[in-house]
């Protein structure tokens, strides 16, 4: 006689947003700390302390060229190609040949370019490839999958939203003494990248401060939503903006201009980060001040103060703003980087490396350096797409050190073949790349390499809170004027002039492109770009018509971009730093400068409170900001008398 096995089951609400994922301890593990000095003492000798929290919501990826991919069946062995939009070949290539059940020698993976990443395409685009490779491998035939804008929102996610919550003690001439923070990110439904973000969002959460006690706390939020990934800048734009706000609002209570509290609590020169890592902040303050002198900040800041004398409804803002990003990927693992290059009996070049051309200029970068190693023309060098079928085991292209890593593997390659031809050129100095090529042929000698960085050195231990993580610091400083309507909330964005510290660039205008791209993308974060869920989790802003991200009517009327004189940076390729990420801080700039603006206004109508103004900040919250006689007249109803049709995360 049988039994009967029963089973109960209980089904619990997970919220979409982070305020009760928090008081449910809805967590995934581990928690992260970091502390330094004596917080608690600290907290004891200093004039005034003050508490805040700011909440910073998600933002979509919104690439031009949505997740796409062409799976190909060869016919033999089970083999299958894979033509995909990813920023991680080897990834796609593993999640397929494990969905296939097939060694991953069977399956290649392709990539072309890219048309557009920003971490969208890293970790997520694995889920459509092997629905597709399952597909193709099913009915023998090839089979492509291209979603469209509304699908491509709601399967990939997003940035992480963000609470963070700051306790700051501090002294009346601006110093902050002691610090005590809380980060909470919403990871939604899995874990993916969420932890790793949290990690890099409290390592870098000082920015370019020295605070002498410092504590911060981390934990990943388990929400309903779809699982938040990995975005350009993954964790810092956050972070930066909550210790930011933090300093506003010292320097309100300490009566002081922001600007000035922010250079009082600098690193100075050489100084040490809250987990004991080195850092030369000289190129810090060097930005800062010709910042300061390319803004012409003391003038125009008189020049805004005037303008709101003279209007009552519109009112403009200033802020400046300075970035200190650390690169990095955590392990040397991570930062290997392969390479392979051929010399044709032409004399042509044919080079191959393991990153993602995805609107940055890796592949540009990457032809510069082998035409520099081995002094031919550029016009000489050709530059294939990527693929597991030439170089295997490659990691994901981002973190702003794509061409770092892939240049050096590069290097490597083209210095192999140099050194083997040594004896051909000494033997004809005057000859051509191709009488080189064919007297090497000739002589049986060998005219492809393999190229081979291993990774930069980089550990971290959380336990004692020490650690080497990163390689070197980006610096840069901004300066945004804007002008907003207080009837209506919309704002103007009038000038901004950046400084950034590159290093010794490889190609300024890639670089400089890569600043401007960044700062209108981290602009788009901190003002109009918001992500609204219905009560159960379901995405509401699909799509350009309802999810509004900057257009050329965003960008500052005047925009200036001005680079430091070359430094040495003896680790790195040639001496230059990657750009792809540090300048999405920068468009906080925008957001603090409408602070500065709606500060004003609320002044003038005598409200003198502290202002608490969350991220992003979209026309509507700029317009209830500005109190007046006309808001007063809507109604508020009490919380929990009603049930919200929509909630922005």
């Amino acid at each position: 006689m049988g039994c009967t096995l029963k089973r109960k089951i209980c089904l619990e609400d997970i919220s979409s947003i982070l305020g009760p994922a928090i008081q449910r301890n809805s967590f995934f593990e581990p928690e992260r700390k970091l502390e330094c000095g004596n917080v608690d003492e600290a907290f004891k000798v200093v004039d005034q302390i003050v508490e805040g929290e700011i909440h910073l919501g998600g933002q979509e990826h919104f690439y031009m060229e949505t997740q796409s991919m062409l799976a190909v069946p060869k016919g033999e062995d089970r083999e299958m190609d894979i033509y995909v939009s990813t920023q991680y070949p080897k990834g796609i290539q593993d999640i397929v040949a494990s969905v296939l059940k097939l060694p991953a020698n069977k399956v290649m993976c392709h990539v072309k370019r890219v048309g557009g990443a920003f971490g969208g395409k890293a970790f997520r685009t694995g889920i459509m490839a092997a629905i597709t490779a399952f597909a193709a491998n099913k009915h023998g035939r090839a089979v492509r999958c291209i979603l469209e804008r509304g699908e491509d929102m709601l399967i990939t996610a997003g940035r992480h939203p963000y609470l963070g919550k700051y306790k700051a003690g501090f002294m009346n001439d601006g110093r902050i003494l002691a610090l005590e923070m809380e980060h909470y990110t919403n990871g939604g439904a899995s874990l993916d990248e969420s932890l790793l973000v949290l990690e890099v969002g409290i390592l870098k959460m000082e920015n370019c401060y020295k605070f002498p006690n410092l504590r911060c706390r981390g934990r990943a939020c388990r929400t309903n939503l779809p699982s938040s990934t990995a975005f350009r800048g993954f964790g810092f734009p956050q972070a930066g903006l909550i210790i930011e706000s933090c300093i506003t609002e010292v320097a309100a209570k300490c009566g002081l201009p922001p600007e000035k509290v922010r250079m009082i609590n600098m690193y100075k020169e050489i100084d040490q980060t809250p987990y004991k890592q080195e850092i030369n902040a000289k190129n810090l303050s060097q930005c800062w001040k010709e910042c300061m002198t390319m803004s012409s900040y003391s003038l125009r800041k008189a020049a805004v103060e005037k303008f709101n004398s003279e209007n009552y409804w519109k009112k403009k803002g200033l802020a400046m703003v300075p970035v200190k990003y650390p690169v990095g990927l955590g392990s040397r693992a991570a930062g290997q980087a392969a390479a392979l290059v051929h010399i044709y009996l032409d004399g042509s070049v044919l080079v191959t490396h393991g990153g993602i051309e995805m609107g940055q200029g890796v592949h540009t970068k990457m032809i510069q350096v082998a035409s520099r190693e081995l002094g031919v023309p550029l016009s000489d060098v050709h530059l294939r797409g990527t693929s597991t079928e030439t170089i295997p085991n490659t990691n994901v292209s981002g973190g702003s050190v794509v061409a770092d890593l892939n240049g050096l593997a590069i290097k490597d390659a083209c210095q192999t073949l140099l050194k083997r031809l040594e004896p051909i050129i000494s033997k004809n100095p005057r000859g051509t790349w191709k009488d080189w090529a064919q007297a090497a042929f000739d002589e049986s000698i060998s005219l492809s390499a393999t190229g081979y960085f291993r990774g930069y050195e980089s550990s971290m231990n959380w336990e004692t809170g020490e650690g080497q993580m990163f390689e070197y610091f980006v610096f840069g400083a901004a300066c945004s004027e804007v002008e907003i309507d207080c009837l209506t909330g919309a704002h103007k964005n009038i000038r901004t002039d950046i400084v950034m510290d590159i290093g010794h660039s490889i190609n300024p205008a890639i670089d400089i492109g890569q600043i401007e791209g960044a700062f209108v993308q981290g602009m788009g974060l901190y003002t109009i770009e918001e992500l609204s869920y219905s009560p159960q989790g379901v995405l509401y802003t699909r799509g350009p018509d309802q999810y509004k991200i900057p257009t050329i009517c965003d960008i500052p009327t005047e925009f200036h971009i001005s680079l430091l004189p070359p430094s040495q940076n003896s680790n790195t390729l040639y001496s230059s730093k990657g750009m792809g990420e540090s300048g999405v801080f920068l468009g906080s700039s925008v957001f603090f400068a409408i602070h500065d603006a709606v500060s004003t206004a609320r002044r003038e109508r005598g409200l003198l409170g502290p202002l608490k103004l969350n991220s992003p900040l979209t026309p509507e919250k700029i317009r209830m900001a500005c109190e007046d006689k006309f808001t007063k007249m809507i109604p508020r109803d009490k919380p929990g008398s009603y049930v919200p049709w929509n909630i922005p995360i």
